[in-house]
């Protein structure tokens, strides 16, 4: 098996409401994708080939929440991949924090 370069990009997003962001957002995406979740940690899954793209591999999400901060970690196959899953998770986070948005995601 080939080993794939992998791009990732993190953040930490100030919140005082990270466990239920995280929540919902998993909520939100286990409709379709794969996911697994708790209070504190999830996992979201977005295939290669999702919407129609052709990635040499699934991109990974992940989220820890914090007292005072959302903990989020892309790991992507291909840099288009992981620039357009900082986007998708940014516009969800800000849909669902509506009461705070925009939220600071600085992507390291």
């Amino acid at each position: 098996m080939e080993a794939q370069t992998t791009h990732t990009a993190t953040a930490q997003v100030p919140t005082a409401h990270a466990s239920k962001y995280l929540q919902q957002l998993c909520k939100h995406w286990q409709h379709n994708l794969a996911v697994a979740f708790t209070a504190d940690h999830g996992t979201v899954t977005f295939p290669r080939d999702a919407r129609g793209a052709d990635w040499p591999g699934d991109g990974l999400v992940t989220f820890d929440a914090g007292e005072a901060a959302l903990s989020v970690r892309i790991d992507a196959s291909a840099e288009g991949q992981l620039e357009a899953l900082k986007g998708a998770v940014a516009r969800h986070l800000d849909r669902f924090a509506f009461r705070e948005a925009p939220l600071r995601v600085d992507w390291q």
